[in-house]
Formats: C-alpha cells, structure tokens, sequence
C-alpha cells in the first residue's frame, strides 16, 4: 500500500516537473551554449599552457583564441558554430532572469542572482559577437577595454564608478573560488542521473577550475580598483593581462601553467554541465 502511494506521488511530481519544463528546444540551446563556453575555456586554457611552456606566442584571451582557431582549416566554421552556441547561453541567461526557472524570487538575494544572470548574458552576447567578428575579420582594432573604461571614466562619478565595478569582480573571483571549495555547483547536477565516478570526477574538474577563474577575476578587479585611484587606463587589463601578471610573479611561469591548467578544467567543467545540469521551471 505505501509503495502504491510512493509511486503516485512520484508519478505526480515527474509529471508536474514535466508540465513546468522548459521547451526541449531552449534546453537544447542551453546546453550547447554551455559546450561552447567551455570550448572557449579550454582553447585559452590550452593557450595559456603553451604560453608558460614557451610555445605558441602569448594569445591568452578569447580574441587570441578566436583567431588562433581561424588561422586553421575550417576554423572559421567553427568560430560560427562556438558563436550561435554562445548566443544560445545567452537565451538560457536570458530565461534565468526574466522567467526565474530556478525560483530565485523577487527577494533582494533573488534580484541579485538575476541580475547577475543578465550581466552574464551580456558579457557572452559580447563573447559571441567577437567570434563573429573574428569569423568574419572583422575584429575592431584598439583596446576596448581601455576605451570603455576611459568613457565611463570621463563621466560624472565615473572613477567611483570603474572603482566598484572592481570590487564588485573580485567579489565575483572569490565567490567562484568559495563555490569551488565547497562544491556548491553540485546542488544544480542531476546527480541521480550520474554515475559515481563521473559525479566523482565532476568535483574535482569543477573545483579546481572555479578557484583557477575566480584567482584569475580577482585580479582582473584589482587592477580595475588600481585604474580608477590613479585613473591610468593603461592599467585596465583582461584575461590575458591577468594571465599576464601572473606569469611575471616570481615562478611565474609555474603559476601561470597550473592556473592554465584549471582554466582547461573548468571549460571541461562547462561541458559536463551542458550535459548534466538542470533546465526545467521549477
């Protein structure tokens, strides 16, 4: 009798959780959004790695990593496929903050996580139109980076501005880091659907890759705060400028390819994500 009501309550709720899915087209864009995010990852990663070994020059960002695939047969076919795949992460972004699949609420926190969720749509919508670029050479010469800060910098309260965008990154870099340590990422797996080791291996990639990203934000946000007190734009720097900074340190060289080698991980990490991670309306 009880096993008779469990498998209703359990048919109940699968059923529910089917009414309330997302359409299988959005978690298929989802899902391959988050391949191509972690195919970026691990090219840099990869990049990186030859960069501390001596090798292949020191194209560490994406733009180095989208012209580096460029360079090779088809490459620009697949810059075009790793682009609409990242638009397709930014329709799941998108979807996570306007139509709240995860029930973050309308609380402060909630707000928070969604708004974040928009920021990050923002940032890949960018990623996305760079390969595009790329694919198409059609890449912007300049640094962009210096260009927007030095914009936001010229206006009223911009220096402030620049300022707590950095302390808003370094906090992004050490929440990465806190959520590595604890493996907080588990808690949005379909763990029931993953085999022990796979789950196993699961932590450890995602781990090692968040602390190696939120070091590599960290000092992203330092060197924003550094612009804004000495409102020096040349002091503005990327991913590669903090790939950069790293390899400058004493044993740098090291830090930099253990810090390549959790970037690798943490595109790796990506991919399993896309594979396992939760897409319904809860």
């Amino acid at each position: 009798m009880m096993d008779s009501v469990l498998d209703k309550v359990k048919t109940s709720r699968k059923a529910r959780q089917a009414q309330n899915d997302v359409k299988p087209w959005i978690r298929w864009f989802a899902r391959f959004g988050y391949f191509s995010k972690g195919s970026v990852y691990i090219l840099i990663g990869v990049l990186s790695m030859l960069a501390a070994a001596g090798v292949g020059g020191k194209t560490t960002d994406s733009s180095g990593a989208f012209a580096s695939v460029a360079s090779k047969p088809f490459g620009e076919v697949l810059l075009w496929i790793v682009g609409v795949g990242l638009i397709g992460y930014v329709c799941w972004r998108l979807i996570q903050t306007f139509w709240d699949p995860e029930n973050k609420g309308n609380s402060l926190k909630g707000i928070g996580a969604r708004i974040g969720y928009l920021i990050s749509g923002i940032i890949y919508g960018g990623l996305a139109l760079k390969a595009f670029k790329v694919a198409m050479h059609a890449g912007s010469s300049g640094d962009s980076k210096q260009t927007w800060t030095a914009k936001l910098m010229s206006q009223p309260f911009g220096v402030w501005m620049v300022g707590i965008i950095g302390v808003i990154i370094i906090g992004f870099g050490v929440k990465q880091m806190i959520r590595g340590y604890r493996e907080e990422f588990t808690k949005r797996f379909k763990t029931s659907e993953m085999s022990s080791h796979e789950l196993r291996v699961g932590k450890k990639i995602g781990k090692i890759g968040l602390i190696a990203r939120g070091i590599t934000f960290a000092i992203i946000g330092y060197f924003l705060i550094q612009t804004a007190l000495t409102t020096d734009t040349d002091k503005v720097i990327g991913l590669d400028g903090a790939l950069a900074k790293i390899a400058q340190q004493p044993f740098g060289q090291f830090m930099l390819g253990a810090v390549a080698i959790g970037l690798f991980l943490y595109g790796v990490f990506q991919l399993l994500k896309g594979k396992n991670r939760h897409m319904g309306l809860y």
